[in-house]
């Protein structure tokens, strides 16, 4: 079974393993280890989508991303957010483009966008990615942005980027993944390479830092202004719904606690 590897030391890669989840961290309780160690453990996302989805990992300076040549979006996006990756000096480049690693007859361009009424809703954040040029740049990568409502773009979903930073500036570490959901299996489509439109976006973060926490969101694809406890989820429903199970190299035990349940004031 394929597991997806998000690195500590911030290299991602993708691999076949056998190894349990209590092997990924040393055997070590995440309780009992120290922040320097880790450091060099090891984060897991598995993908248990529905035999058949499509599937196609690119590795990213700051992020990793399974694109579906389906629905032309991604089916996630994986990333570790760190203080020094939102306090780098590098400025937004605006500059979306066709990802290079995709046959350009099949990579979606902006003038799929264009005149549709979606915004180019960005995954892993422009701002998480001040760290790097090339992390900058990547962020732009159009397999990295989905078709999103503009007062979603601009709004709701922008201001759970905005606490996520503000959240790693007190837990040093977020492990996050965020993706689109499609409650339709025949989505609304734009554009010439017929970009799926999700009917919802998830993201679920987890923390590491002194006791182990994790949290989930889901935010439907439409206009609203509601506080951020409105869009609150257990990791364990987000996986529900999904298909997808997240964190799966914590000790089991661990994992349950974390992913049954969430506390917003913990974060706050």
């Amino acid at each position: 079974m394929l597991l997806i590897l998000l690195m500590v030391c911030g290299i991602i890669t993708a691999y076949q393993t056998t190894n349990s989840k209590e092997d990924a961290i040393n055997n070590k309780p995440i309780e009992t280890v120290s922040p320097s160690t880790l450091q060099n453990s090891d984060i897991y996302i598995k993908q248990t989508t529905a035999t058949g989805t499509p599937e196609i990992l690119l590795q990213r300076t700051g992020y990793l991303v399974s694109y579906n040549s389906n629905t032309r979006i991604a089916n996630w996006v994986a990333w570790k957010l760190t203080p020094e990756r939102i306090e780098g000096n590098t400025g937004r480049t605006d500059n979306f483009h066709p990802d290079p690693d995709l046959p350009k007859s099949k990579a979606v361009t902006t003038q799929d966008y264009k005149g549709s009424g979606w915004d180019r809703g960005h995954l892993c954040p422009a701002g998480d990615n001040k760290w790097s040029r090339q992390a900058m740049i990547e962020s732009f990568y159009m397999t990295n942005i989905c078709p999103q409502h503009h007062n979603l773009n601009r709004g709701d979903w922008n201001e759970l980027e905005q606490k996520c930073r503000k959240w790693v500036k007190k837990d040093s570490c977020l492990y996050i993944v965020a993706g689109p959901i499609f409650y339709d299996r025949k989505p609304q489509t734009i554009g010439g390479h017929k970009v799926a439109v999700p009917d919802a976006f998830f993201k679920v973060i987890l923390s590491l830092h002194k006791k182990p926490k994790a949290i989930g969101f889901i935010y439907k694809n439409n206009e609203g202004n509601n506080p951020l406890d409105s869009y609150v989820n257990t990791v364990d429903e987000v996986e529900r719904i999904t298909g997808i199970d997240f964190f799966p190299a914590l000790p089991d035990d661990i994992e349950r606690a974390v992913e049954a349940s969430y506390n917003l004031k913990d974060w706050k």
